[in-house]
């Protein structure tokens, strides 16, 4: 491909960007990348509170986050921020000592005493885990490669999950498995229990319930050595938010996003011609990192951080009938001040609550500062599920009331002012974009991916891998890797 063409990117998240990095890296250097919003970095959102930043979408890493390691030794950015704990409570603020594996590890025999059902219980998971980090490694050979290229016939095609990241690709007919909930492919594996510990970071992270999502989904995102990390809290965090990555890779770039750009058309053919405030430019070829989805009756699109892609892009026919496929989670995140004296020792995790007869509870309360009570805490909850509810999203009004009746019952109630709690600030993204098992094992990702370049248009973006901000970016460098080779 000629290295002077004019290359659009939408989209100012980790995908729109690493993409811009990534062809640069190439020798492209004629792009432009567009942000509708007045920040980049997308769900890694990291506002500021008295002088500290928290966390409103995206709170941790892992060092197996290679494409982050890539954005850290091109700025310097490192993770430096404060080091994170977590225990548990039942839904009625009972400590939960299930999972209170720091203590099973250092005294297991105290432990025992203290706790014999949660000892026996733990004895038979890591037997079940053990089992399950082995069947993924032989029998699913080629499940964490980048994206989902040919899972659905079997193959496997992307770069393995090393820090070397090398080119993998082959068939194994055992992949057309990830298709179904991951509850489901953990029993066909005699694994059933593992769902406990990898609903953790996966559910209450906001990435929907067992029962509906994909496992090659959840295994994406949660291949076995992120999970053992996660279990070991060998976790990156930033000082100043993890929003501060994609800032200091945006100053970095040689074109930094235009920001508040507010794309009202684009007409693809031989040239993309795109109208954006107000003004039409035309470039040679698009890459979409924003959200796919099509507005449907049952995906409204009625949230203000979501626009139809229909309002803007001349959809085709075929972009409609697969775009309208993807579904979305609500998950809502409210940061709060605290009642005087009440501001948790430690993040909180409420396993029971990662259940959809729970949906609009809390699911976790988030301390991201030591010793600091006026900091707001943070909670997140989940509000949607395909089939509970009649497949209707739970009303966000009417959750609030649950969420501070909970932190009430977990002993960490909000600061009340004139009467309401005092929010300072919320983030109610459309979360999550995937498809369902009866549109991934027909081979969605495959029907894309034939589209890539067609219209002079590629996809980038959460949907095309995973809505972390790692696979996001492991995606754009494998996209560039494809399509605008050196």
């Amino acid at each position: 491909m000629d290295k002077n063409v004019r290359i659009a990117i939408i989209g100012g998240g980790p995908a729109g960007l690493a993409a811009g990095r990534y062809l640069e890296q190439k020798g492209y250097q004629n792009y432009t990348i567009f942000e509708r919003t007045d920040h980049v970095g997308g769900k890694c959102h990291s506002p500021s509170y008295h002088g500290k930043r928290y966390e409103m979408g995206a709170i941790r890493g892992v060092p197996n986050y290679y494409a982050i390691q890539d954005i850290r030794d091109w700025t310097g950015v490192k993770p430096d921020g404060p080091v994170l704990f977590r225990n548990y409570k039942y839904p009625d603020g009972r400590r939960d000592y299930r999972w209170n594996t720091e203590e099973a590890r250092k005294s297991p025999f105290k432990y025992f005493l203290k706790h014999p059902k949660d000892a026996l219980h733990r004895k038979k998971l890591q037997k079940q885990i053990r089992k399950f980090g082995k069947i993924l490694e032989t029998k699913y050979k080629g499940y964490d490669v980048t994206g989902h290229i040919g899972v659905a016939q079997g193959k496997y095609q992307g770069y393995a999950a090393t820090p070397g990241r090398e080119p993998m690709s082959g068939e194994n007919p055992n992949l057309k498995d990830l298709y179904r909930p991951f509850d489901q492919f953990c029993k066909r594996n005699g694994c059933p229990l593992v769902t406990e510990v990898w609903v953790q970071p996966f559910t209450s992270f906001g990435y929907g319930f067992f029962d509906e999502i994909p496992a090659g989904y959840v295994l994406k995102y949660l291949d076995f050595k992120t999970r053992r990390n996660f279990v070991k809290i060998n976790l990156w965090t930033w000082k100043d938010g993890t929003q501060s990555i994609y800032e200091a890779l945006n100053a970095k770039l040689r074109h930094p996003a235009v920001l508040n750009s507010d794309i009202t058309k684009v007409v693809r053919g031989d040239k993309v011609t795109i109208t954006v405030n107000g003004k039409e430019e035309v470039f040679d070829k698009l890459i979409i990192t924003c959200p796919l989805q099509v507005a449907t009756e049952k995906n409204p699109l009625n949230n203000p951080t979501t626009i139809s892609l229909d309002k803007w892009l001349d959809v085709t026919d075929e972009e409609r009938a697969l775009f309208s496929k993807i579904d979305y989670e609500r998950y809502d995140t409210q940061a709060m001040t605290i009642e005087k004296g009440k501001y948790p020792d430690v993040s909180y995790y409420i396993v029971d609550n990662m259940v959809p007869e729970r949906m609009g509870h809390v699911m976790v309360y988030y301390r991201r500062w030591v010793n600091e009570p006026d900091r707001p805490i943070v909670t997140y909850i989940l509000r949607h599920h395909k089939t509970y509810n009649g497949g209707k999203e739970l009303d966000y009004e009417a959750t609030l009331p649950l969420a501070y009746q909970d932190r009430k019952d977990f002993d960490c109630p909000p600061e009340m002012v004139d009467g309401k709690p005092n929010v300072i600030y919320k983030f109610q993204p459309y979360y999550f974009p995937h498809v369902y098992s009866e549109d991934y094992k027909d081979g969605w990702y495959d029907k894309v991916e034939a589209r890539q370049g067609k219209n002079n248009t590629y996809y980038g973006g959460e949907i095309m891998s995973f809505g972390d901000r790692d696979e996001t970016c492991e995606y754009s460098r494998d996209l560039v890797s494809r399509f605008f080779a050196d």
